[in-house]
């Protein structure tokens, strides 16, 4: 090391120029370097959708989800798997183990999924395998709106869309509200009766001309000509002009029969931004692209379309990603600025303004270094990232600071300033590598935090490794190099000062006066005492332990933060139709509308419409009609999130038939609802009781709102029992029953046809007039068989049963979840140790397996790890410090100084009343470990290279306190 410092002082041009290749280049991969919102990380999730339209969760639970079940549950590294089975299909959730390989589990599932294909319905859609991946989900939302009408809207962000994805930085840009379009054939029963046509004469007129025909090419020796004959639909007069009977000379057309019209599906939800009824544009960037530079491109390409618009058309930006990041670059470079002013007010005050100047230019030295290495390893600028550069910021300076120091207290003995930081350099090498070897190694064990949570935080010990790796650099070769050619000796505060910087080797200590003089009476007090001093220092770790336990806040997972933006979830429940529950929705929207006119602490009111839900997000209660997205002004602007939202809750109570649950944006990993108890049994009778009876308790306990007991939600549903034998006799069966049925429903399929304006295939589909769709007229069907027209009365009965909702199962076994949220000012883990405590105290059927879930089990998981990992980086720092004092005495002196500083923790909280946050106090604990052993590792060093000149211990001690206190 010392023949490495003698070289770079030799050479300090070259030096200089080196740090200042180091500082350009680190501005320049700053400015470069991809900014993103979130670390671009494999989330360990994939899902299998399941689609098999009109199907019911029971028939979905038994046909579709057990079969796939089956073969899915075999994989390997499979950690939990999730069902849901709902009208219309079903969902296989396949959770894995974090940092799985994420392209080896895509093709596992795959292959699996294809060994249940023959066992699925023949006429279920085919199975589709989705990743959930952080690249995906959007940075912008543009959402257009206006008094027009929908395909007015669709046609404007459908072009939108193309112009968007024609940026080469984004990814997709996906239509939400968008439609698909559909042919209608609505035809009147009267005309199939009196021309005698059933629904499969229908279906097999379609099946036998829409179709693709390869006539291939003939070759008649006097050339060859290719035989086109074609068969597809490409217009709406093809369809019309289709036959469907003939008899004799007459031929019945489509046109005969009912009306064509093009139009879209039935509506599955509405949306509307402020108001007014929208469609948005979701804007997903490439992974490892510039967030900033993504959205201020996409931002370029809609104003330069708008211009081309109607005036009605508005345009709303929502979801901005880039704005938290502008925000958080922008606290950097105030940190750092504000770092650089205060380390030289200290500085300056202490050793003079050159060697202010030595210490402040290792704060952007390290900082541009640390981050020229993120970039050349191909990692992004991201706000985890952001937070371990903000946390290095007091980090970076203690090795320049030990170095100036001592180099300005040989400059004050007479030494010249080469000569004096060359020492200062090499003596104080090995203590300062050690002291960032053993920050670095509090940091060492977050790299193998399991889970998604530990995928995010990787980042953290990432970057502190490359940032504290060059403030070492920068302390041991750049500042002494820098200050052999500028440095010069500091002044003093007064001459005790001086005196004591000088009482080494020394001096006597007893003419030392102001503040030095102080410390050292302190200090040689206590040396007379030390056995009560270690009692009282003992005894006040474990007071402040015992008192934070009985008066303390408690232990919260993530803290609350002001959020940007909240929602508000509308519940109602009923056979509602999607009409009904926009009209609730509306009543919503008008209150919040209201608010925003009074208080103007909104950026934008986006309301949901759907018509049902949880089928993909199994965060949403099944019982969801709406919500409406809040997006906040900037928090300077307006009062706190929870006084909103609160008399938002306040004004929106009287409404009736609805229940209304404000839930603001989340701190930390999304875990819905913090409180969730799963209860889970292969016998799915058990289930129901005993989860009724976890909810009862959750209100008598007290302190919980917005309860949801997952019970299936009242409703009915109507039970359509064909007498097979009794059809059979009138030639009928239930296929042809099923398709007059659908006729009234959704509409009988046909196939589809591609027209000229039109990306996409559409559906051609085959309805009764809307008068025709109601409950009566299922009893009205008439149905042409062989036997004539039969009333479908005959041999079928209708009942009305309790509706099925949603089935979840976890591991092939059904479960359900109670879910609650805890009152204003109450912790978490305080009311679930309560519900643990009930849990205890009743008998409980050994079929049932109650778990918690949601917060509770990753708080759990994170308490678990963070002990784990703070026991073995003490262990590593005591490693380190045997290495370099050679002696286990000393090691143990300096980690108790780790234990003793969690006194501050404690007592810094129960002052702030704040609660103990399992990962970022419990990170804070660790960083501490870090940086507490920095000091005692110089001072240590010091009192073993002046103990062995002293008469004595207690003399030793004192003047290392004196020559060190600075």
């Amino acid at each position: 090391m010392n023949a490495l410092i003698d070289a770079a002082m030799s050479h300090s041009r070259t030096v200089i120029s080196a740090l200042l290749l180091l500082l350009v280049a680190g501005a320049v991969a700053y400015v470069e370097v991809p900014k993103e919102a979130d670390p671009d990380i494999n989330i360990p999730i994939l899902y299998v959708s399941l689609t098999h339209e009109g199907i019911s969760p029971q028939d979905a639970e038994r046909l579709l989800i057990k079969p796939m079940e089956k073969e899915l549950r075999l994989i390997e590294g499979l950690k939990e798997m999730r069902s849901r089975a709902y009208l219309g299909g079903g969902n296989v959730v396949l959770e894995f183990d974090a940092g799985f390989d994420a392209d080896q589990a895509l093709v596992d599932v795959r292959e699996k999924v294809d060994l249940a294909k023959p066992e699925l319905p023949d006429d279920a859609d085919e199975p589709t395998v989705h990743e959930v991946n952080l690249s995906l989900f959007p940075v912008l939302v543009v959402a257009l709106s206006g008094d027009l009408p929908l395909r007015t809207l669709l046609r404007l962000v459908r072009d939108l869309q193309d112009k968007v994805e024609g940026v080469s930085t984004v990814l997709s840009a996906d239509i939400a509200g968008d439609r698909d379009e559909l042919v209608e054939l609505i035809v009147d029963p009267l005309a199939l009766e009196s021309y005698n046509i059933d629904a499969r004469d229908i279906i097999d007129a379609v099946g036998r001309s829409n179709r693709v025909v390869a006539a291939g090419s003939l070759d008649t020796g006097l050339g060859r000509f290719a035989i086109k004959l074609p068969g597809l639909f490409e217009t709406s007069e093809d369809i019309l002009s289709m036959p469907v009977k003939v008899n004799g000379d007459a031929v019945v057309h489509f046109r005969d029969i009912g009306t064509l019209r093009r139009t879209f599906k039935d509506a599955e939800g509405y949306a509307r931004i402020n108001g007014q009824s929208s469609v948005a544009l979701e804007v997903s960037k490439r992974t490892g692209e510039n967030i900033i530079e993504t959205i201020e491109k996409v931002r370029a390409v809609v104003e330069a379309e708008r211009v081309n618009w109607p005036q009605e058309v508005q345009v709303s930006y929502s979801q901005d990603k880039s704005s938290g990041i502008r925000t958080m670059l922008a606290d950097l470079q105030n940190n750092v600025l504000s770092a650089i002013l205060l380390v030289m007010v200290v500085i300056v005050a202490a050793l003079g303004l050159r060697s202010a100047g030595l210490v402040g230019i290792a704060i952007p030295g390290s900082f541009l270094t640390g981050i020229l290495v993120l970039a050349a390893a191909g990692l992004t600028v991201n706000i985890v990232v952001l937070f371990s550069l903000i946390l290095a910021v007091g980090m970076l300076v203690d090795g320049a600071i030990v170095v100036t120091e001592f180099a300005d207290r040989k400059m004050s003995e007479g030494h010249d300033r080469r000569l004096a930081y060359g020492l200062a350099a090499k003596r104080m090498a090995w203590p300062i590598i050690a002291a960032t070897a053993t920050t670095l190694a509090a940091f060492l064990p977050l790299l193998f935090w399991p889970g998604v949570v530990g995928e995010f935080m990787k980042f953290l010990p990432i970057t502190l490794l490359a940032t504290l790796s060059a403030s070492l650099v920068m302390a041991l070769i750049f500042v002494p190099t820098l200050g052999s050619v500028f440095g010069r000796a500091g002044g003093a505060a007064d001459q005790s000062t001086m005196q004591a910087l000088n009482a080494g080797e020394q001096g006597d200590l007893g003419k030392i006066t102001g503040f030095t003089g102080g410390y050292l009476r302190i200090l040689g007090l206590a040396l007379r005492f030390p056995l009560t001093v270690l009692f009282l220092a003992i005894a006040l770790l474990v007071a402040v332990q015992v008192a934070y336990a009985k008066f303390g806040r408690g232990v919260e997972f993530f803290p609350n933060v002001e959020p940007d933006n909240a929602v508000l979830q509308v519940h109602g429940r009923g056979n509602l139709s999607i009409d009904e529950r926009d009209e609730l929705m509306r009543q919503v929207e008008s209150v919040i509308l209201d608010l925003q006119e009074r208080n103007g602490e909104f950026h934008t009111i986006f309301s949901t419409t759907v018509a049902a839900s949880g089928r993909q997000n199994d965060k949403e209660a099944e019982d969801l009609i709406g919500s409406v997205q809040l997006e906040f002004t900037d928090w300077f602007t307006r009062r706190p999130a929870g006084e909103i939202l609160a008399e938002a809750r306040r004004e929106l109570e009287p409404l009736a038939g609805i229940m209304v649950e404000p839930r603001q944006q989340e701190a930390g990993p999304p875990v819905g609802k913090p409180v969730q108890i799963q209860v889970a049994s292969e016998d799915p009778a058990l289930i129901e009781p005993m989860v009724l009876r976890i909810g009862q308790a959750l209100q008598q306990i007290g302190g919980f709102v917005d309860l949801e007991d997952g019970r299936p939600i009242p409703g009915i549903e109507w039970e359509l029992r064909v007498d097979r034998a009794q059809a059979a006799k009138f030639g009928a069966d239930v296929s042809l029953i099923g398709s007059y049925v659908r006729m009234i429903t959704n509409g009988m399929k046909l196939g589809e046809y591609r027209p000229d304006n039109s990306t996409e295939e559409i559906d051609i589909v085959v309805r009764l007039p809307r008068d025709f769709r109601s409950i009566d007229h299922l009893d009205q069907i008439r149905v042409q068989t062989s036997a004539g027209l039969v009333p479908i009365s005959n041999f079928m009965e209708r009942t009305a049963k309790p509706k099925t909702g949603m089935l979840q199962r976890v591991d092939s076994s059904r479960v359900m979840t109670v879910k609650a949220d805890v009152a204003p000012g109450l912790l978490v883990d305080t009311k679930v140790q309560e519900i643990r405590q009930w849990l205890t105290e009743q008998e409980i059927d050994p079929r049932l397996n109650i778990t918690f879930k949601g917060e509770d089990e990753e708080q759990q998981a994170a308490r678990a790890f963070l002990g784990k990992a703070f026991g073995v980086a003490l262990f590593l720092m005591g490693i380190i410090l045997v290495t370099q004092f050679n002696s286990f005495y000393s090691a143990f002196l300096i980690l108790s100084a780790v234990i003793m500083s969690t006194i501050g923790v404690m007592m810094g909280l129960l002052i702030t009343d704040q609660p103990f946050g399992i990962v970022m106090s419990g990170i804070g604990v660790i960083a501490l470990a870090g940086i507490v052993v920095n000091n005692n590792i110089v001072l240590i060093d010091t009192f073993d290279r002046i103990v062995g000149t002293t008469d004595s211990v207690t003399e030793a001690i004192l003047r290392t306190g004196a020559q060190r206190l600075r």
